[in-house]
This record gives structure tokens, C-alpha cells and sequence, in this order.
């Protein structure tokens, strides 16, 4: 018998490509899970414009939350502000520092700054980025109430020259000077924590500096001058940050970005949280309610006043509010009131107006960016509350000086005709109605009579010899 072989594997040429296959893939996959990037997560980028409100913090911090839920490698946020509250600006801060996602804060897009509020959050920030033709700086705070920093000398003329020992500033209330004190240190620690420029960022509080995109980058005020945010995430990529107090490495590079910019919620509490709005609330509230006490049974101004008035008080207890300034708005509104009720030839109308003007310039701080009602606002609204006064005062008066035309009051002083007289009982004709009626005197069928009292259903009347009946 031939001797059996033993059976060859047969080799197929495609085998090894595809072993170098699997283990670049894995080796690539190590490296991802390795450096902590999640394939597949892209970068959500959080749009920051306007004043720095109420708002403004909660849509951050939920953006933040929702980032480190999703498992997000980076957070952009786009920031376009001339300030805004200092409360709310910490809590952006605070926020930004105990995040476990790295946050990108860039100033964007080109005209765009990061001015008051917006320096801090720009120095809180783990990467600090600028569009070209973008300013950041004059982070000089100031309070409801309180006077500002002291104005800086004025240059001295053209072709004079400087004076030789500089002028001495005047000093600081110790009010301004502790609030000036607080933002300095607060700022330099930001910077310090960054490696960032800390003497410029404490000039920027103390002087109210500015600077712009270029400029920021040679003084080390920021990481970054970015085109756009794929430019930015190219730019950053590999770079080291401090996150959560560990050191971390960016892989940025082509990663995907999703816009998640404010939803219905945070829209509406921006408009209500606006200055102007929650005052034209709060004159709503205030005066359907009053409609609707003078006038009950329709419902709907009751309704819509009660909404408004919530609403204004709801955004006045989020903003930081000059209660000599409510107290002068509400006093305008007792006064137009009164002016309504008892027509006093515009003293009280004009005394409303002049209140409400004053309380309405006093409630905001108008130093504050985004806080300041309008002046035309102020006017306008204070102008149609004085007109519908006059024109509301006027018809009552109108309606006070007119004679009465109904009712049991117009029948005081008609003359009326005795008709019938049976079982002691008369009855007259006044008005074309018939009326049963009495007299101290007696009274006989046709014989004109004047109307005294009004008793219920019974008319007290006396005999008018030379009077001619209705």
C-alpha cells in the first residue's frame, strides 16, 4: 500500500494583510481609550452673547452638565459680551473650574469682545481663544449703588508737555476700593492657575485696559488666535491642560463640533430677565389689577396682570434691584392712581410721572452693561401712563360735571301728573311711567306734581300749581 502523506494547510495569501489589519486597529484603539478621547463624541460648542445674566449661568452650567454626561472631549464656548453681573460671572467660573471637560471660551466671531465679565471667563478657561479683530479687557467692576472706580487723569493737551511728577489719584471710597481689591485678587488667581499673564489681567480690573487679539497673544493673555473653531480645535491639539487638578492632553484634531445654542427655557428667562422688559411687566401687572378691581367681571386684565406682575417680580429678584428706585416706581403708580380716582387738575398725575421717571432710572444701574433701562423706554412709557391718566381723568370728570340721565337720582325734581286716585292710594305719570306717589296735602286727578323723595317704589311729590307737566 503507498504510504499516506499527511495533510497541508493551505496558505492563502490574503491571511497576513488582514492579521497587520486587526492589530493596527486594536493598537489604534488602545490609543484612543489610552488618551481618553471617545470616538464618536463630537464637540458641542455653547453660544455666549449679550449681557451676562441669570441667564447666561444656567445655560452654561446645564451645557457643562450635559457635556460631562455625553462623555464630550472639549467644550467651545463662543462668548460675545460687554459684561454683565458679577454673580452670575462667578457662577460661569465656578463652573468652568470644577468641570472634569477641558473648555475652550472663544471670542467670536471678528468684532466680537470679552469685555468686564467676559476677561474673567476668558482667564478662567482651561484654552483661551480670540478671532482676529476681537478685544478683550476694562474689567473694572462696579455695584448697584455705588460709585465706580475713580476716572483716570485726562492726557494733557497737544504741544503741552507732561507734567514732571504725575498727579495723585484721588482716593477710593472704602466701598469701591474693597470691591477694586476683590476683583484683582480674583483675576490674578484665575491667571496664575493658567500660566497666564497675571500683571496685565490685574491692570485690566484696576485700569480698565483693553486689548486686542494680537495683542492678547504676544502678552500671554491668551493661547490662541483662531480663524474659526476647526482652526481652533487644529491649533490645540496635543496641547496640555489642567483639568480637575490633573494634567490632561487635547487630541482635538478633526474632531466633529455640534451647535447647541440656548433652548425656549433660557430664551425666555434672557427676555424676562431683561431690565426694560421687567419693567413694562411690571406697569402691566400693576395697572390690570387695578382695572380689574375698579371694573370686576371681565377677568381677562385680572388675568393678565396677575401673569405680568409674577413675572416682573420673578425677574426683580434675579437682578440686583435699587429698592429706593421700586419704591419711587410704586409711589408713581399710587399717585396716577389717585389722579384717576380723585381728579386733582394733574397735581398727582404729574407727581406719578416724575416719580416713575426717577424710580425707573434708580431701580438698574445703567454703569452696568445690560442693565440699564433705555432712557427712551423710560420716557416712552412714562408718557403713555400720563396720557391715559389725562384722558381717563378727563372723561371723569366729564362724566362727574353731566347731569344725571338714570335712575333713581334723574327722578328728584321731575314733574309729574296725578292719573288715579283710588282706596286713599295716588298714582302719577312721571316719565312716561306710572308711579304710585304721596303728599303731605291732598291730591286730585290731573294735578301737576313735583317729585321730592325717591321712598323704594313710592314717589314723596308736592302740588306744583304753575308748574307744566312732562
Amino acid at each position: 500500500m503507498p504510504e499516506r502523506q499527511p495533510a497541508r494547510l493551505a496558505f492563502h495569501p490574503w491571511r497576513r494583510p488582514l492579521a497587520l489589519a486587526c492589530l493596527w486597529l486594536c493598537a489604534l484603539l488602545l490609543g484612543l481609550a489610552a488618551s481618553g478621547v471617545q470616538a464618536g463624541v463630537p464637540v458641542p460648542v455653547l453660544t455666549l452673547q449679550g449681557p451676562i445674566g441669570p441667564a447666561s449661568a444656567d445655560y452654561v452650567i446645564r451645557g457643562l452638565a450635559r457635556a460631562q454626561q455625553q462623555g464630550a472631549p472639549l467644550v467651545v464656548l463662543e462668548l460675545d459680551t460687554p459684561g454683565g453681573l458679577d454673580s452670575s460671572m462667578r457662577q460661569i467660573v465656578m463652573a468652568i473650574l470644577a468641570s472634569p471637560v477641558p473648555v475652550a471660551t472663544y471670542v467670536s466671531p471678528p468684532g466680537a469682545r470679552a469685555a468686564s465679565a467676559g476677561t474673567f471667563i476668558l482667564y478662567a478657561s482651561h484654552i483661551a481663544a480670540m478671532a482676529p479683530a476681537t478685544t478683550l479687557g476694562a474689567a473694572t467692576p462696579v455695584a448697584i449703588g455705588m460709585p465706580g472706580a475713580p476716572p483716570r487723569p485726562a492726557p494733557p493737551p497737544p504741544g503741552q508737555p507732561a507734567p514732571a511728577q504725575p498727579q495723585p489719584a484721588a482716593p477710593l471710597d472704602p466701598a469701591a476700593a474693597k470691591r477694586i481689591h476683590d476683583a484683582a485678587a480674583f483675576i490674578r488667581g484665575l491667571a496664575e492657575r493658567h500660566g497666564r499673564n497675571a500683571v496685565w489681567a490685574e491692570r485690566a480690573v484696576r485700569e480698565a485696559v483693553s486689548l486686542t487679539a494680537a495683542e492678547a497673544l504676544r502678552e500671554n493673555v491668551i493661547d490662541v488666535v483662531a480663524r474659526d473653531i476647526p482652526d481652533l480645535l487644529a491649533q490645540i491639539d496635543g496641547r496640555s491642560v489642567r483639568v480637575a487638578d490633573e494634567r490632561r492632553q487635547l487630541q482635538t484634531l478633526g474632531l466633529a463640533v455640534v451647535m447647541q445654542p440656548p433652548d425656549w427655557r433660557h430664551q425666555l428667562l434672557a427676555v424676562i430677565s431683561n431690565p426694560g422688559v421687567a419693567l413694562i411687566l411690571l406697569m402691566i401687572g400693576v395697572y390690570g389689577l387695578l382695572f380689574e378691581f375698579a371694573s370686576p367681571g371681565f377677568g381677562v386684565p385680572g388675568t393678565v396682570g396677575a401673569i405680568c406682575l409674577l413675572l416682573a417680580l420673578y425677574a426683580l429678584q434675579l437682578l440686583p434691584v435699587n429698592y429706593a428706585g421700586l419704591a419711587l416706581i410704586l409711589l408713581g403708580f399710587a399717585l396716577l392712581v389717585g389722579e384717576l380716582l380723585m381728579p386733582a387738575f394733574g397735581v398727582l398725575g404729574v407727581g406719578g410721572i416724575v416719580a416713575f421717571i426717577a424710580g425707573a432710572l434708580l431701580l438698574f444701574d445703567r454703569e452696568v452693561p445690560g442693565l440699564g433701562v433705555p432712557l427712551p423706554l423710560i420716557f416712552a412709557v412714562s408718557i403713555a401712563a400720563g396720557v391715559a391718566v389725562l384722558l381717563a381723568g378727563g372723561m371723569a370728570l366729564r362724566a362727574r360735571r353731566a347731569p344725571v340721565v338714570s335712575g333713581s337720582e334723574e327722578l328728584l325734581g321731575s314733574l309729574g301728573e296725578v292719573v288715579q286716585i283710588e282706596h286713599g292710594q295716588a298714582w302719577a305719570l312721571v316719565h312716561g311711567e306710572r308711579w304710585q306717589v304721596c303728599a303731605d296735602a291732598p291730591l286730585a286727578i290731573g294735578q301737576r306734581v313735583r317729585v321730592n323723595r325717591v321712598l323704594g317704589l313710592v314717589l314723596q311729590v308736592q302740588p306744583e300749581a304753575d308748574a307744566a307737566a312732562d
